[in-house]
């Protein structure tokens, strides 16, 4: 584990910093020629980065958090999650990738095991062609569904839909 970092909830103040973390991690992953994501697929979603609500990642409902990695304060990393009546959602984890291995993502997870309901199951989905997720996932006790998804929210302008990996851990299965 790295003990510059820290892990904490959003505040407003982490808005821009949580955007510019999506942004780039999005930009190292996701445009794929074979999907037909482009590098401007990526710059659309993210053209309005600058004028994030803080809002939008602090005033929640009681069943969603984010949580941020910071180094020196500034946010390297950030982790959605969701209680479901009927299951957990680590809906997302995103590590710039300067970051990436040095032990961020299980440290979300940590945070994500104190937050969710232990009796449940826990769902993730990463894009199919994510290896580098689907692995951590698969690390963390994750299998996959092989269920694939094409989530309508995530067409981009281009009008691709990048496929999406379920896969579950079992509360019985969970490995901290």
């Amino acid at each position: 584990m790295n003990s510059d970092i820290t892990i904490q909830k959003a505040i407003p103040e982490d808005a821009q910093e949580i955007g510019e973390v999506y942004y780039k991690t999005w930009l190292d992953t996701y445009p794929n020629e074979e999907f037909g994501v482009t590098k401007e697929d990526i710059d659309f979603i993210f053209k309005d980065i600058k004028n994030v609500d803080g809002s939008k990642y602090t005033s929640l409902p009681d069943d969603t958090v984010y949580f941020t990695a910071k180094e020196n304060g500034h946010v390297v990393g950030v982790c959605k999650l969701v209680k479901r009546d009927d299951i957990n959602e680590l809906k997302s984890i995103y590590v710039l990738p300067e970051y990436q291995g040095k032990g961020i993502g299980k440290m979300f997870w940590s945070e994500a095991l104190k937050f969710f309901d232990s009796t449940k199951e826990t769902t993730v989905k990463a894009v199919t062609y994510n290896k580098n997720a689907i692995e951590f996932y698969k690390k963390l006790g994750f299998k996959e569904t092989g269920k694939i998804i094409y989530d309508e929210t995530l067409k981009m302008q281009s009008g691709a839909i990048p496929p999406e990996l379920e896969m579950i851990i079992s509360a019985t299965n969970i490995a901290s």
